[in-house]
């Protein structure tokens, strides 16, 4: 890292990419510095980095390139981590950039100096990573970061670093891909859930939990899918909050927006399964994802992070 200690955030949505400047020195966003833009995540491999491009311009423009320490970007799967090459396939969403070297296009496109590091993170890590240096699990040893939205993201953290890979947390430091029910995680505690399931018991598409949440007071069918997800979510956590000894559990995404639904019944089956685990939601929310991967610039985390990278 330089002797500047402003790094830029990146967070790399579905659909949209939001950009931020975070002061290292005081662990803070800087305010001013944030910029999102609409991404088409089918468009052509140039199309979409453009749109990147425009949107970290922005940023750069405010904080001034030569204050600039370096870049890190929270950024969803599949993805070569460690050295930042693109591998989206089977995911419907930037397919065009499989096996784009996004670290150089990055560089090229804003002539930033070989000597600037370009680092990458999974977009769930970067959010666990954001929670417990500064957010709710600040202070806390052990937690279990949730995102909840278009996929169920997932992190452990402890001493505010990702574990990966020991007996106390699945494979890959995540839990999306577990088995659960008829299938997996990911299609259980995903918004896809909630739109096909109330496809089948309702009768009628629906777009978005949100909508769905807007009927609990007056619909039977709503109400019930969101006992059934805050049981399903305790039943299925139980076991690895226990095995990791995660002193909390904070959940941001989407879904979040109606936690006002499905809470009380996460919380009643954690205690059914005798968890006493705090249970937050965010309080960075969508500035969580650019803390945490702002963070990567800083050379003194990077270096217990980066052995990791490879494993995500």
């Amino acid at each position: 890292m330089t002797n500047t200690h402003v790094a830029i955030g990146i967070d790399i949505g579905g659909s949209h990419i939001i950009c931020g400047a975070v002061d290292l020195e005081i662990n803070q966003l800087i305010s001013g510095t944030c910029f999102e833009a609409k991404v088409d995540n089918k468009a052509s491999a140039d199309v979409i980095l453009n749109s990147w491009v425009g949107a970290i311009r922005n940023t750069m423009d405010v904080v001034g390139k030569d204050q600039i320490a370096g870049i890190g970007f929270a950024m969803p799967g599949p993805f070569d981590y460690a050295k930042g090459i693109a591998l989206f396939e089977r995911v419907e969403k930037y397919l065009n950039l499989y096996g784009v070297h996004v670290d150089n296009e990055i560089r090229t496109r804003l002539g930033l100096p070989a000597v600037m590091p370009v680092r990458f993170i999974n977009d769930a890590t970067a959010f666990a990573i954001a929670e417990a240096w500064i957010g709710v699990g600040k202070g806390i040893h052990r937690i279990i970061a949730l995102t909840l939205g278009t996929g169920f993201g997932s992190a452990f953290i402890a001493g505010g670093i990702p574990v990966l890979e020991d007996d106390t947390v699945p494979k890959m430091g995540c839990v999306w891909h577990l088995p659960f029910q008829e299938g997996i995680a990911d299609d259980y505690f995903s918004t896809r859930w909630f739109e096909k399931s109330y496809f089948k018991l309702g009768g009628r598409q629906v777009n978005g939990v949100k909508e769905i949440s807007e009927l609990f007071d007056t619909d039977k069918v709503a109400r019930q899918l969101f006992i059934e997800y805050g049981s399903n979510m305790g039943d299925f956590l139980a076991p690895w909050i226990k095995k990791f000894d995660a002193g909390h559990i904070v959940i941001g995404g989407n879904i979040t927006g109606a936690f006002d639904k499905f809470g009380s019944y996460l919380r009643q089956s954690l205690t059914n399964h005798h968890i006493h685990s705090g249970v937050s939601l965010s309080v960075l929310k969508e500035n969580a994802a650019i803390i945490g991967s702002a963070r990567l610039v800083d050379d003194n985390f990077f270096a217990k992070v980066e052995p990791l990278l490879s494993k995500m």
